[in-house]
């Protein structure tokens, strides 16, 4: 039999030593991939959820005031569309992006519907990897939330949608509540259990 020549196992030490450094670099390269990745996605965690508090802090305000005023549906309307609303819920996305690892730029909208818009930086960078300067780099992500109004009324002698229902203090009639998934309120301010929720009035959700 013929014996493997020296040189032949000489030769092919080199190819795998290539072939193992070639792995490791492509192990490597996927793990800052991952590393990078991962980042980026806690940057929109944090954005996502310090945009969305901002909004329901503000979705429990205008809620407050909409129960204030329950006797004086002339004002539901603006209420509902959240004119003239203090939007000072950034306060509540910082908190919220802290306690995802983050800090937040926050952005009040005026329109309509009302929101906030967020960008949420990575308090951790991406770290140590292959790919220069990771290390000392933050991922940043942005993210708006709204409030829009989930129901509908009709003043009487109005031109709204909705159906009249209960009485206020002074006799006159209340407007029913007529909200999204055909769900209505006969609004009796004596009967606490008459009163919608936050979440009956508005709709918060992230936008594009």
């Amino acid at each position: 039999m013929r014996r493997p020549r020296r040189g032949d196992a000489g030769q092919a030490f080199p190819i795998y030593i290539t072939v193992v450094a070639g792995l490791l670099f492509l192990a490597f390269a996927y793990l800052a991939v991952g590393q990078a990745a991962a980042n980026r996605n806690g940057a929109q965690t944090a954005a996502d959820a310090a945009a969305l508090a901002a909004a329901l802090d503000t979705r429990d305000k205008l809620t407050d005031e909409w129960v204030e005023n329950v006797l004086d549906p002339t004002k539901w309307q603006d209420i509902f569309d959240g004119k003239d609303v203090v939007l000072d819920g950034c306060g509540r996305a910082g908190q919220l992006a802290a306690q995802n690892d983050a800090t937040a730029v926050c952005e009040p909208l005026y329109a309509l519907p009302p929101g906030y818009k967020v960008e949420a930086k990575t308090t951790k960078p991406v770290g140590d990897s292959i790919v220069p300067g990771t290390e000392d780099r933050h991922s940043t992500a942005k993210a708006t939330a709204v409030i829009e109004r989930r129901c509908e009324f009709k003043l009487p002698g109005g031109d709204t949608e909705g159906d009249e229902g209960a009485e206020g203090a002074e006799g006159d009639v209340l407007p029913q509540l007529t909200c999204e998934d055909d769900k209505t309120w006969d609004v009796d301010p004596d009967d606490p259990t008459t009163l919608p929720g936050p979440e009956d009035l508005f709709d918060v959700h992230l936008a594009d």
